[in-house]
This record gives structure tokens, C-alpha cells and sequence, in this order.
């Protein structure tokens, strides 16, 4: 193993992911939102940062490549875990959720399979756009969740009357409530429409990737 800046990048990665449900376990919410989202966009960068470094220093190894998947891998798996079981299973999270764990155990098991003929099933430009809609659902989702929380804890006590009047415009909203309101709704949405696609584009693009190992699949002819 070479210790440069890339690998230690992939590594800092890796370490992230289980860190994010972690936060969850130590901090109450919306803080352990604001960690969980701080760490998982933090880790979300090093993945660009430490395949274009080690292109740019010539600094590619084998232990990044191999480190490299595994990393994304876990950091969106338990992501993705995390938002489900805080979401309380919502089965909008739930389906495209389970689609993406689905895939990410099959390929890494036909890869398995495949042995030295798993470097012929290369990574598409299709499987990085759906690495990087799983990466953006799943902030926006860590995001929904601590403008969520802040709505409740500053409407705590007050009845429905002075809440339907804040957001018909009769009473003051100082404390910008109605903002609140809207934003978690809007990245609710926002994060769902990202995850359905992420989902969408993981089972095309896990298709594609057992079409094309079909070949190395046949029984050797007797």
C-alpha cells in the first residue's frame, strides 16, 4: 500500500461511512443530522478528489482501486440504512432503497464470481451519474431531516390556530416557520425524486453490467 494523499482520501472515505449511522447513536437530532450530512458530504468529495489527484500525480495504485469502490459502496449502504430507519420505513424510501442494496450486493457477487474477468466489466459514464444522483438523494434527504426538526422545536407549544395563522400570513412568523415548512418539504420531495432516480439508473446500469457478463456465465461445452 502506498500512503499518498488519494489513498489516505479513500481511506478518511471508508472510515466516514460507518461514522454516519454513529451520529445517530451519540447525538440527538437535528444535530446528528447536521454531523451525519457534514460527514457524508465530506466523505461525497473525497470521491471525486481522490481519483482526479491520482490521475493528475500518477499516483494510481491497486490499492486504490480496489479501496475506492468499496468505500462509496459502504458510504451510501449505510447512508441509505440510516435514512430508512429514521424515515420509519416510509415505504417511498423503502422501495428505491432496497432496489439500490439489491444491486449493490449482486454486482459485488458477480464480480466475485467473475474473478480476473471482473476488470472486463468496466464502469460506465451511466454508473457514475447513478453514483453521483445516489450521493446528492441522500444529502438532500440528511437536509430534509434537520429542517424538519427545527420546524418542530420551534413550533413546540404553540397550538394549531397560531400555526394555520402563521402560514395564512394573519400572524407574524418570527420564527420564520413558514421558511422551515417549506424547505422541508421541498427537499422531501427533492430527495425523493433523486432517489427513485438513483434507483432507476442503479437497475438499468445492474443490467447492463449481467448482460455483459453473460458470456463469462455459460457452462464450458462437454
Amino acid at each position: 500500500m502506498r500512503w499518498n494523499i488519494p489513498n489516505i482520501l479513500t481511506i478518511l472515505r471508508l472510515v466516514a461511512a460507518p461514522g454516519v449511522a454513529i451520529m445517530f447513536l451519540y447525538f440527538s437530532r437535528p444535530l446528528a443530522d447536521w454531523f451525519a450530512l457534514i460527514l457524508f458530504v465530506g466523505a461525497a468529495v473525497t470521491d471525486f478528489f481522490d481519483g482526479y489527484l491520482a490521475r493528475l500525480w500518477k499516483q494510481e495504485s491497486n490499492f486504490g482501486r480496489m479501496l475506492d469502490p468499496i468505500a462509496d459502496k459502504a458510504m451510501v449502504v449505510i447512508a441509505l440504512l440510516v435514512i430508512t430507519g429514521v424515515s420509519g420505513l416510509n415505504p417511498w424510501v423503502l422501495l428505491p432503497a432496497t432496489v439500490i442494496l439489491f444491486r449493490e450486493v449482486f454486482v459485488s457477487g458477480l464480480r466475485e464470481f467473475l474473478g480476473d474477468n471482473a476488470s472486463k466489466l468496466q464502469v460506465t459514464k451511466l454508473a457514475k451519474w447513478k453514483t453521483t444522483a445516489q450521493m446528492v438523494a441522500i444529502a438532500t434527504l440528511f437536509a430534509q431531516g434537520i429542517f424538519e426538526h427545527y420546524f418542530f422545536m420551534r413550533s413546540f407549544g404553540m397550538d394549531q390556530e397560531i400555526i394555520a395563522g402563521i402560514f395564512a400570513g394573519t400572524v407574524e412568523d418570527i420564527h420564520s416557520l413558514n421558511y422551515l415548512w417549506n424547505m422541508a418539504n421541498g427537499t422531501w420531495v427533492g430527495g425523493l425524486v433523486l432517489l427513485w432516480l438513483a434507483g432507476g439508473l442503479t437497475l438499468v446500469t445492474g443490467v447492463d453490467y449481467f448482460i455483459k457478463a453473460l458470456p463469462f456465465l455459460k457452462e464450458p461445452n462437454t
